[in-house]
């Protein structure tokens, strides 16, 4: 009998910093414009787009990534507006990576293939899936990829011996 190791991790990042800080603006402009013709309009958008930012803030606080045994679980948060799962039977392989400065940040296709979900910074871990590619942005890249590779192994080995 095999015991299954868990993993979690949360990356906290200065991106939410970035998107108060517009949220603070864009509120800001909104009050300064309130008295210009047409005031309620204008002020209307900006109040508007403030809020977005505030909501983007709090959905790109932090990244989290989580064993929930079958599956890897990512999230971004507090706010969970952005979340996903991949099950380890659709993994082939993890491998510790670079992502490109085209790449970025937040959740979107890479130039490379398949989609990048990053919060901050350049090191990732890339799932090599059997319907395409995951990169995954993190600050514990080697423990991530370790764990991934063992799960599927660990399940893989399962698997035969049933």
């Amino acid at each position: 009998m095999t015991t299954l190791s868990l993993y979690y991790h949360r990356q906290r990042a200065p991106l939410c910093l970035i998107l108060y800080g517009l949220a603070v603006a864009f509120f800001v402009i909104a009050w300064i414009v309130r008295t210009v013709p047409p005031q309620s309009t204008l002020s209307l958008i900006f109040v508007l787009v403030g809020l977005v930012m505030l909501i983007l803030a709090t959905g790109f606080h932090h990244l989290t990534v989580a064993d929930e045994i079958d599956r890897l679980r990512i999230s971004f948060g507090p706010l969970p507006l952005f979340q996903r799962s991949v099950l380890y039977e659709e993994v082939l392989r993890a491998d510790v990576d670079r992502t490109t400065f085209m790449e970025g940040w937040g959740i979107h296709l890479s130039p490379r293939g398949g989609w990048v979900w990053n919060l901050w910074g350049r090191d990732c871990v890339t799932l090599q899936m059997k319907h395409g590619t995951l990169r995954i942005g993190t600050d514990d890249a080697e423990n991530l990829a370790a764990f991934v590779n063992g799960r599927v192994e660990e399940l893989g080995l399962n698997a035969e011996a049933h």
